[in-house]
């Protein structure tokens, strides 16, 4: 994975020593849950997170350059959520962040130069972004985003003893990102 650097980010591949961050926010009842995951019961648990992190090779550590610390993750998976654009390049975001760094416009810093990345590097057709329906966090950030809505889709969670959640799915086209003016006036980020 390749570093990616934003004004106050640097996204990176996860090391465990990480392990430490990502408990202090993954133990949260807010976080996980709002993600579709159970909180971490220990740091053995996050470390366990961080090496299927680097055997998938597709969650990056979000770190905050005035810590030096880890304060969340974000991921390109490679989802399909629409079975009629299965031809398509695409990969579909996710991402959660430590509770203390919430309303500070963090994540669609990491999101927006993830969009980025994934259409000019690994020149992707679409890119999805879906949340559940009492995540209201997660549709701002989307919305914040320039994702459009496309679809909606009634889950059962296997991580959380099968809770029923209604997925909103979200979307961007290449074209959409391309066609989108604050995107070509934007001053260039390391690619």
């Amino acid at each position: 994975m390749e570093t990616l650097i934003t004004e106050r980010l640097i996204l990176r591949e996860w090391k465990e020593t990480d392990s430490e961050d990502l408990y202090e926010y993954a133990k949260s009842e807010i976080v996980g849950p709002n993600a579709g995951w159970p909180p971490h019961k220990n740091e053995e648990e996050s470390k366990e997170i961080i090496n299927m992190f680097i055997r998938n090779n597709d969650t990056y550590a979000v770190v905050l350059k005035a810590e030096n610390k880890v304060i969340g993750s974000l991921g390109l998976h490679d989802r399909k959520p629409d079975d009629r654009l299965v031809e398509l390049k695409q990969r579909e975001i996710g991402y959660v962040l430590n509770p203390e760094y919430w309303g500070r416009g963090l994540i669609p810093e990491a999101v927006n130069r993830l969009i980025k990345h994934g259409f000019n590097k690994l020149n992707l057709d679409l890119i999805w972004c879906g949340h559940f329906h009492f995540n209201h966090n997660s549709k701002r950030v989307s919305e914040k985003c320039g994702f459009k809505y496309r679809f909606q889709k009634k889950e059962k969670l296997k991580l959380l003893n099968d809770k029923e959640v209604t997925t909103l799915y979200y979307c961007m086209f290449k074209s959409d990102y391309m066609e989108h003016s604050d995107i070509k006036k934007a001053p260039p980020i390391d690619d």
